[in-house]
């Protein structure tokens, strides 16, 4: 954590613990990143892995997509959400979210290296379904050419989270009005096998659909 990634409101809401970071970064599918593009700034959900062993998150999209010609080089903003509940208070202004949210901030790195980015899409799709990615074909240069692979460090980062009930005011509880907290997670369906293959479900989306079936 740094200046630029140091909570200054709800400061009692940061998690100084940098495997919790580094465990929910790992645990989650979509990032948005910001960036300034020509005149204007976007930030766009992408697909992206956690890099522990580089100390780095991997994002990547196609290059033919403005915002990834503007990015190497460019200080970025990489954003990972997680809503894990809505707080229903008695008022609207105490209505809330419990929620887990990281913020990574540094300048984009282009990966060049052929076999670094082959290691990221393999990490990019592990990140979705652990151990999916040594069952594939590997990419034909094709799709190499057409996919952009960006390395963001994680020297500055932070993780903040809001847990717990409703903040209510005396006034609004002896009010009698209802409050409370909904619980969300995400779950995962029976999984849904292509009509082209008659293999049955491998074990490493299997696997990964009884984790997110519980």
């Amino acid at each position: 954590m740094t200046e630029r990634t140091r909570l200054t409101r709800l400061k009692e809401r940061a998690v100084e613990d940098r495997a919790a970071l580094l465990d929910f970064l790992a645990g989650q599918y979509v990032a948005h990143l910001a960036v300034v593009a020509g005149d204007h700034p976007v930030a766009l959900p992408v697909a992206y892995a956690l890099d522990r062993e580089g100390d780095q998150l991997y994002v990547h999209g196609s290059v033919a997509a403005g915002w990834l010609r503007e990015a190497p080089g460019a200080q970025v903003c990489v954003t990972v959400t997680s809503v894990d509940g809505l707080v229903l208070a008695r008022s609207g202004f105490h209505h809330s979210m419990n929620y887990r949210s990281a913020v990574v901030i540094g300048a984009a790195r282009l990966v060049e290296d052929e076999d670094e980015r082959a290691r990221a899409l393999d990490l990019v799709v592990d990140q979705v379904v652990p151990g999916r990615a040594a069952t594939l074909r590997p990419p034909t240069r094709k799709e190499l050419v057409a996919t952009a692979v960006l390395a963001v460090p994680l020297a500055e980062a932070s993780l903040k989270q809001r847990t717990g009930g409703v903040g209510d005011e005396p006034e609004d509880v002896e009010a009698g009005t209802w409050a409370g907290v909904l619980p969300l997670r995400v779950v995962a369906g029976e999984v849904e096998t292509d009509p082209l293959t008659a293999r049955p479900v491998p074990s490493d989306v299997a696997a990964r659909a009884a984790e997110l079936g519980r």
